[in-house]
């Protein structure tokens, strides 16, 4: 049975792909060129960058935007949890809030490496992308560049932890959980944590505004973005 599925489930990504590139080959023949559309797409990474991920770089930009958010993992969870019921929630409230804001300067720091990111991002196949889902150029460059806006990234939000004294603070809420009886001890790593969530956090504001432009035609505010997106519209 599970032969059956794996065979179907590969049939049906064949086909989805031989009609997308059917699709792909009866574009309009020499209005743009696969460079000139993967400028265009960049551009639309560009403006995600612009537009969008700077709002994640003000006071809240992470912690009042529900969309990326940043809440406690699992494991600190109960720590939250316990620490409320004999009297700290204040604490709690602001070691929450600490995590955000760590994300919200080390973004503030971080946004070269994403433009960097975008400007060296090879496009194999831009027709395909155009033309694929709605956030298909965003997960491209996320697959692409994930593992190395981690290794760049995680630095920046190690040293926005101090910058905005997150550090000391999970230092006594742990510190303070561990010390209590009956608990098991904890020890996150929150560095790792909160880079994980601020770059998904950078990537669904890169792919908010990738939609737009997709499907908001005054969104397309460049000769480029008009000529390159009216593609996927036919």
């Amino acid at each position: 049975m599970k032969k059956h599925v794996v065979v179907f489930i590969s049939l049906f990504a064949l086909v989805s792909c031989a009609e997308l590139q059917q699709v792909v080959n009866q574009l309009p023949q020499g209005t743009l060129s696969n460079d000139q559309i993967a400028t265009g797409l960049r551009q639309a990474l560009d403006f995600g960058i612009d537009k969008q991920v700077n709002k994640l770089t003000k006071e809240d930009g992470f912690y009042k935007n529900e969309l990326v958010k940043i809440v406690l993992p699992e494991e600190l969870t109960k720590v939250d949890n316990t620490l409320r019921k004999i009297g700290l929630s204040s604490l709690a409230d602001e070691g929450l809030k600490i995590l955000n804001r760590a994300a919200e300067d080390a973004v503030n720091e971080a946004i070269p490496i994403f433009v960097s990111a975008v400007e060296d991002i090879t496009f194999a196949d831009a027709k395909t992308i155009l033309l694929g889902e709605d956030n298909a150029a965003t997960q491209y460059l996320e697959q692409r560049t994930q593992t190395q806006l981690y290794d760049k990234f995680n630095p920046v939000i190690e040293a926005s932890f101090k910058k905005v004294g997150a550090d000391a603070i999970w230092s006594e809420l742990i510190t303070k959980y561990n010390n209590l009886p009956l608990t098991n001890d904890v020890n996150p790593d929150l560095t790792d944590y909160v880079t994980q969530e601020a770059l998904k956090g950078v990537f669904t504001m890169i792919e908010l505004e990738e939609k737009e432009i997709r499907n908001n035609l005054n969104s397309r505010t460049t000769d480029l973005l008009k000529k390159v997106f009216a593609l996927q519209d036919n």
